[in-house]
């Protein structure tokens, strides 16, 4: 149905275009009223758009094809040099033994089909719109391959997504449960405040990240309880300051985005070390910016898996956002991250979902 009214339309245009110049041009050679100059055009043209529609539409869905395939483009030159002679002499025969002596009432000898103008005309007025309708026909298709190439695009950038988000999960669940598992062995207290803890973390991943966006309260929330959760290992050789300045109204962020680098600051600092150890997080939001910093002491060189976690970050913000900056300072005492988002910046369009 679409593409009948998309046709109709077309043609609609490109009659209404041709009795206007017709119009134009018996006014200047002939002497009847307006009214009926309008009318003689519009049959004139109703008349010679038969040839025009029989080579537009075999060119469209006969020889374009094969115009374009080098197989087949010798037939579909000669395919088109018949349909065009065909039109030609349907278009000239129309003329002098139609157009001519019913329409106009005008003498129309057999002679007047060969006169010398007369199929260059014809060519032209053939010509000009079967080539913008095939032009038309062209620019379609380039838009919906493209379209189609843009959403090739957003389902790759989707599995690619999935699967970095899926890596950050597991890899979280087997830390921590490992966690508890230590706290079980030692028959702790705390044991039973860790699994709860634990539930909670879980069933925010389980219905908070199917979500493209969640607001940057509940990503804080999420970081805090596991903050609490993974406090249980660590007696008072630990210190861990949380910090937060929100300002400015209810802003959104991808899920588990920071989660990684917290973790990486508890996996790389904290757990490697024998004494005293700090990790310090900050947090702030002014006008959408968010500055995100995490800084964890170190004994001794960053290990190499330490920055796998961070690149998997680093890949999703390339996926998600069009303006960030993120640093990674290595020190021989000290490893921090310092993230700026401008979180208006999400890419609404790279993913068909979001």
């Amino acid at each position: 149905m679409k593409r009948i009214l998309f046709h109709s339309a077309f043609w609609l245009v490109y009659l209404f275009q041709d009795v206007l110049l017709v119009f134009l041009l018996n006014t200047t050679r002939t002497q009847q009223s307006t009214s009926i100059n309008l009318f003689l055009s519009f049959t004139n043209c109703l008349v010679l758009l038969l040839p025009k529609m029989f080579f537009t539409y075999f060119m469209l869905y006969v020889t374009l094809d094969k115009l374009v395939d080098k197989e087949f483009q010798t037939k579909g030159i000669l395919y088109t040099i018949l349909a065009l002679i065909i039109a030609i002499l349907c278009y000239r025969g129309l003329v002098s033994y139609v157009v001519n002596p019913i329409v106009y009432g005008l003498v129309s000898p057999t002679s007047a089909f060969f006169y010398p103008l007369a199929f260059p005309v014809a060519l032209m007025d053939i010509g000009f719109v079967s080539g913008a309708a095939i032009a038309l026909k062209q620019i379609r298709q380039q838009l919906k391959r493209a379209q189609i190439e843009q959403q090739l695009i957003r389902e790759k950038l989707e599995v690619e997504l999935k699967y970095l988000r899926n890596q950050t999960n597991p890899h979280f669940l087997f830390n921590t449960l490992n966690n508890i598992y230590a706290l079980a062995r030692k028959k702790s207290d705390d044991t039973a405040d860790a699994v709860m803890k634990l539930s909670k973390i879980l069933r925010f991943m389980l219905f908070e990240t199917a979500k493209p966006l969640i607001t940057i309260g509940d990503e804080i929330q999420m970081l805090e309880d596991y903050i609490d959760l993974e406090k249980i290992r660590y007696d008072g050789r630990l210190t861990i300051r949380f910090s937060k300045d929100l300002r400015g109204g209810p802003s959104s962020i991808s899920p588990l985005l920071l989660l990684p680098f917290i973790e990486n600051a508890f996996k790389h600092g904290a757990s490697e070390s024998q004494f005293a150890s700090f990790i310090h997080v900050d947090i702030k939001l002014q006008e959408d910016i968010l500055t995100f910093s995490v800084s964890n002491s170190k004994e001794d060189k960053c290990r190499e898996g330490a920055n796998i976690g961070l690149r998997n970050v680093e890949r999703q913000l390339e996926l998600l956002y069009t303006e960030y900056d993120m640093r990674v300072v290595n020190e021989p005492s000290v490893y921090s991250v310092l993230l700026t988002i401008n979180l208006k910046s999400y890419a609404k369009n790279s993913l068909s979902h979001h």
